[in-house]
């Protein structure tokens, strides 16, 4: 089997979980990331280039032969960039990971997503999506809704575009905020209202060549930047996987109600879709509700989920690529893994960076991923609201938690924050 130039665009600790599980392939002649961070570069190439900067991407791609692109992050892929390859005849034979910009409307309009879901039957909860031209009628429609009351930003916001409002009052000023005053940006110049479900989220992934599918290990991750789930939506505290609730009765459900109608409904509206989607789910008494979906892996799940997989990833990416998955099988590390975020301190509100970051060389059985970090002339600094992941595994989640906390402790940077009550939520299970 031929070897593979294998160019991976984003900068996160997805991105470094990639790199760190594509470097192990037999099949990857050469890695480069766009831009990577400071972990990145010890795996393969780090490149200056931006990931939605596709007149870029495209002279490294044909100056360096490269044969596949992995796509981790949203942006680029809401904004086109395979179709931008297959619609460029120099670039048509490179394999890209990721699906077309219009499947990525999945995560890239949060009211194309429910219209979807409503389209094809699947569970989520109610709701009604309003423009700028529609305030006066989103504020009645909240004045008649139950509380609490869910306001989502349509577009893209960088995992913060959703706001629980637990009095309609509040409601009401936060839609103002969102349509009349840019709150969230043109992301949210069209704002999804829809009601409160109470019960416990999951996250679920397949990897999909577009007919096929293979289903990932799940996990729950932790937006909340307080201890308990209080305080601000970030874009990720935490994640463990697998999700103890989430028995053979309740994966059958998802999959019956959730992942097939979805594959189907793609189908049925000529919707070509190749690479991961997310499904992010609440478990409502025993049945599955669709929160979203990315058109991505979720970050800092990824961080959980890629190391259990014990498959070889390039070999899943090009079956996705080509068609084949069905022929492709997928063996997954019955350990379980759990990842602690380390954030700059004031994130995810104001923060500052450029703070070296040291102890690497005290962890030990621990997975160090890099996410807002900077390698300045071989000191590792700080970059970025979410710093570092430190994922482990165990032979029970408590067990990897445990481990993922020591080490936690042993990475210093000034400000350095982090929850230590990940997990805790599951121990009834």
């Amino acid at each position: 089997m031929s070897k593979l130039n294998i160019l991976l665009l984003g900068s996160g600790g997805r991105e470094h979980a990639f790199a760190w599980k594509i470097a192990q392939s037999d099949r990857c002649n050469k890695l480069y990331i766009a831009p990577g961070n400071g972990g990145t570069g010890e795996l393969g190439e780090n490149v200056s280039i931006l990931p939605t900067d596709f007149k870029a991407i495209q002279e490294f791609v044909l100056d360096n032969e490269i044969d596949m692109v992995v796509v981790g992050p949203e942006d680029p892929l809401v904004k086109g960039i395979y179709n931008y390859f297959t619609d460029t005849p120099e670039l048509f034979n490179v394999l890209v990971i990721g699906p077309t910009k219009e499947g990525a409307q999945l995560e890239g309009s949060k009211a194309f997503a429910k219209a979807f879901m409503k389209r094809h039957n699947i569970p989520t909860a109610a709701y009604s999506a309003f423009d700028t031209k529609q305030t006066v009628a989103g504020l009645d429609f909240i004045e008649a809704q139950h509380t609490p009351i869910v306001l989502k930003a349509d577009g893209l916001a960088a995992g913060k575009g959703v706001l629980i409002c637990h009095t309609k009052e509040e409601a009401k000023r936060e839609l103002i905020l969102m349509l009349n005053e840019k709150k969230f940006g043109d992301a949210g110049s069209k704002v999804v209202i829809e009601e409160f479900l109470t019960g416990i989220e999951l996250s679920v992934f397949i990897l999909t060549d577009g007919h096929n599918y293979k289903i990932l290990p799940t996990a729950k991750d932790y937006k909340r930047v307080g201890e308990g789930d209080t305080g601000l939506n970030t874009g990720g505290m935490g994640a463990v996987s697998p999700v103890p609730f989430c028995d053979a009765k309740l994966m059958k459900k998802i999959e019956e109600r959730v992942i097939k109608p979805t594959m189907k409904g793609l189908k049925d509206e000529n919707i070509l879709y190749k690479g991961f989607l997310y499904f992010g789910l609440i478990n409502v008494k025993g049945d599955p509700y669709l929160i979203e979906y990315n058109c991505r892996m979720g970050d800092p799940e990824t961080e959980a989920v890629i190391p259990r997989i014990k498959s070889d990833l390039v070999d899943l990416f090009e079956a996705t690529a080509k068609g084949t998955l069905d022929k492709t099988d997928i063996e997954i590390d019955e350990r379980a893994a759990a990842t602690i975020v380390l954030t700059s301190g004031g994130y995810p509100g104001a923060f500052t960076s450029g703070y070296e970051i040291t102890g690497f060389e005290d962890v030990t059985e621990s997975l160090i991923f890099h996410a807002g970090t900077k390698n300045n002339d071989g000191r590792i600094i700080t970059s970025g609201g979410r710093v570092i992941a430190v994922t482990s595994y165990g032979a029970t989640i408590p067990d990897a938690l445990w481990q993922s906390l020591r080490n936690a402790e042993r990475i210093i940077f000034k400000g350095k924050y982090y929850r230590k009550d990940i997990g805790l939520d599951l121990k009834s299970y």
